[in-house]
């Protein structure tokens, strides 16, 4: 009997400690820093707007202990945290990953290695692309 308590009890340590591990993972692909290439507006209000046609450059740096640091130019503009979580999408009702910071929350529709495409989950739709 106690070594089967043992056995199930070493079992539930491994199996808590590898979802917690997973859950990480999926996580840890965005911690990092994203330039901001365009944003493309919704059907309601359509436009593309890049660095160029607004003027200044953006980036946005992802940190593992939940911080968002938002930057213009290279000068800090905005420090808050972020939450990815799963939910339903605006759009198509299927369930993502969505994120949310800076009082919005965004489907993410890509993330890879060096591309970070969010959109808006709401009915204006604005997507925003970002690169590595």
């Amino acid at each position: 009997m106690t070594k089967k308590l043992f056995f199930f009890i070493v079992f539930g340590i491994f199996t808590t400690a590898y979802s917690l591990g997973t859950k990480t993972t999926e996580n840890s692909k965005i911690i990092n820093t994203w330039v901001w290439e365009k944003t493309i507006g919704g059907e309601t209000n359509p436009y593309v707007s890049t660095p160029k046609t607004i003027g200044f450059n953006k980036k946005i740096v992802f940190t593992p202990d939940g911080k968002i640091i938002t930057y213009k130019d290279d000068v800090e503009i905005r420090n808050s945290t972020y939450e990815i979580k799963k939910g339903t999408s605006f759009f198509d009702q299927s369930e993502k990953d969505l994120i949310s910071f800076e009082g919005k929350t965004y489907a993410i529709e890509n993330l890879d290695s060096q591309n970070l495409t969010i959109i808006s989950n709401d009915s204006e739709g604005t997507r925003t692309i970002y690169k590595k």
